[in-house]
């Protein structure tokens, strides 16, 4: 409601004062996108003399030191990611926190689904230490009121160093491997969730989107029928254009799944989850899960046009495949996509937007994957209307 509010406000502004903004009234409409509350007299002045100087992007970074751009800003933005009905109103997670140091800590946003990494409170800020089975600690960092844009609060730390940890370094893959990525993409099911998840969020296409039934299916499970009430062709013509390049993904969850009863993350290297063999008897012939090797279909074919540059087509367990996502033009794009829709109130649509799409998706990867210059680029974009 916050953003609508903001939005509605900008919209009338646009409306009455016309196309043409002047330096502050683009610092103020900046600040207002960014922060989502109005600047000081103090910061006002200055953005709108860097605008002035012809330089937004310092404007805009002027704009991200106030902390409500991490707790609620950045909170905002990656809370729907880390739950399945794509709420934003779901608690503050490890999930949530780590995209969030991430961004604010300028850490290569290439590595956010393969670094051994999570954010957590630091030590003393609440009472409730990090658990791998529940989610107090995060619970309290945010009733605390928390800044989560100041280092000294909100720390990094490896997932495979923390108490308790099943994870080895080589075994964990960014926000995959958080204990509320768990929770909501390895519960129950086949782990094909956490491939298609992934893909939406960080590829920004769901199944529907990659749906090819040109690729070899040798590798799509054996719980998969392969005539569907009794006609084949509806497996051919349909089934088999999304589980020809999602089984093979998603084998790199194998060893990977979420215990009700613990609450928590379990990994058991070597030992293929059962998940991965139920319904056999669908059709027998199919593929039967051995260990986490995963590979990438898609490859070839049409959506060779995602742009894979990982080194290898191919791999073990979620962190390469994570890299090899992260590696793609399509994973570039799409964080460019879903913060310029965040802060310009629309996705980009027109040819000179597009346009720019392409160039700030080409600073995002020439800048270190720094994503909090991708917030400042949109920003710098859209100021003026």
């Amino acid at each position: 409601m916050r953003r609508f509010g903001i939005a509605l406000a900008l919209a009338l502004a646009f409306a009455a004062g016309g196309a043409e903004a002047g330096p502050r009234e683009q610092a103020k409409r900046m600040h207002d996108r960014l922060v989502g509350v109005p600047p000081t007299a103090a910061v006002l002045d200055a953005m709108a003399t860097e605008i002035s100087a012809g330089d937004p992007i310092a404007a805009a970074y002027r704009a991200m030191q106030h902390p409500a751009f991490y707790t609620t800003t950045l909170r905002n933005f990656v809370t729907p990611w880390t739950n399945v009905p794509k709420s934003v109103f779901a608690e503050l997670n490890d999930y949530s926190a780590t995209v969030i140091g991430m961004i604010r800590d300028d850490v290569p946003f290439d590595q956010v689904l393969s670094a051994d990494l999570v954010y957590v409170g630091a030590p003393g800020s609440v009472g409730a230490a990090y658990s791998h089975t529940n989610n107090d600690h995060y619970r309290q960092l945010e009733a605390s009121r928390a800044n989560l844009g100041d280092p000294a609060v909100l720390v990094a730390r490896t997932q495979s160093g923390l108490a308790g940890a099943q994870l080895a370094a080589a075994d964990t893959a960014g926000v995959v491997t958080t204990r509320a990525a768990a929770e909501a993409l390895f519960s129950a099911g086949t782990n094909r969730r956490t491939w298609r998840f992934i893909a939406v969020n960080y590829l920004c296409r769901d199944m529907e989107q990659l749906k090819d039934i040109t690729r070899p299916t040798g590798r799509i499970r054996q719980d998969v029928s392969r005539s569907p009430g009794g006609d084949s062709s509806v497996f051919l013509n349909h089934c088999s254009g999304c589980h020809s390049g999602m089984d093979p993904m998603a084998g790199a969850f194998a060893f990977l799944e979420w215990d009700e009863a613990a609450e928590r993350l379990v990994s058991t290297p070597g030992n293929v989850q059962a998940k991965y063999l139920i319904n056999a008897n669908t059709f027998p012939a199919g593929y039967a899960t051995v260990d986490d090797r995963w590979d990438n279909y898609w490859r070839a074919g049409p959506y060779a046009s995602l742009g894979w540059r990982g080194p290898d087509s191919g791999g073990f367990g979620p962190k390469s495949l994570g890299r090899e996502v992260a590696a793609s033009r399509a994973f570039s794009l799409c964080q460019v996509d879903k913060v310029f829709d965040f802060v310009c109130f629309h996705p980009p649509s027109s040819a000179a937007e597009l346009a720019e799409r392409e160039r700030i998706a080409d600073v995002f990867e020439a800048q270190g994957y720094s994503l909090k210059r991708v917030f400042a680029e949109a920003a710098a974009t859209c100021r003026g209307n």
